[in-house]
């Protein structure tokens, strides 16, 4: 049990390390538009995505999720010409401890991330939240059993290295409070910007 702690701790401190070292302004992505593709669901209708709404409703305002644990990390993630992911509010705690269902499955009510865009006026909107589960420790703990799942939504394995410069983890996009025409649960939305973001 102390050996899990101690490699949750460490990766925990690889990530901020990690987001310490992005750029200030926004982090740039080069790479496939189809990274994190994994349903054509482009709507905001649908079980996981209700969980989601009602269980992030108390972050709208950015302050309810700082006082929760949720530190801006990584800047404002944008991509050359597929949108954006947004602004990421991360609880490390969350990260190191990751919540998970009676059934073994990251609980879709405690999302380690929930993202916000930037709006002209200075606020910022809450857009949706991502799920993040440090790849080893979960496949160590579930030998063959593959990727977790998220109310029966296949999380995205990215392999390390990669532009984040985190290690191996699975992800996955929830777009509740912001319509995706590429997909709910798509990585890049190109109904969000962060051309507003002023660092």
């Amino acid at each position: 049990m102390q050996t899990k702690r101690l490699a949750f701790t460490y990766t925990a401190m690889a990530l901020i390390v990690a987001a310490l070292s992005a750029s200030p302004v926004q982090v740039r992505a080069n790479g496939s538009h189809s990274d994190g593709m994994q349903s054509n669901q482009g709507s905001l209708d649908g079980p996981l995505l209700k969980v989601v709404r009602d269980s992030t409703q108390k972050y709208k305002n950015v302050s309810a999720a700082e006082a929760a644990g949720y530190h801006l990390l990584f800047g404002c993630v944008t991509g050359e010409d597929m949108g954006a992911m947004g602004m990421h509010y991360v609880n490390m705690d969350l990260v190191g401890n990751p919540p998970m269902t009676a059934d073994g499955q990251p609980d879709p009510t405690r999302p380690e991330i929930v993202v916000y865009e930037p709006e002209a006026d200075g606020s910022l909107q809450l857009v949706g939240d991502d799920y993040l589960i440090i790849a080893q420790p979960w496949d160590d703990a579930h030998p063959g059993q593959g990727a977790p799942q998220v109310m029966g939504q296949l999380m995205q394995y990215i392999p390390a290295p990669n532009r984040y410069g985190l290690p191996a983890v699975y992800v996955l996009h929830v777009w509740a409070w912001r319509y995706n025409p590429t997909g709910a649960f798509t990585m890049w939305n190109p109904n969000v910007s962060c051309a507003a973001y002023s660092g």
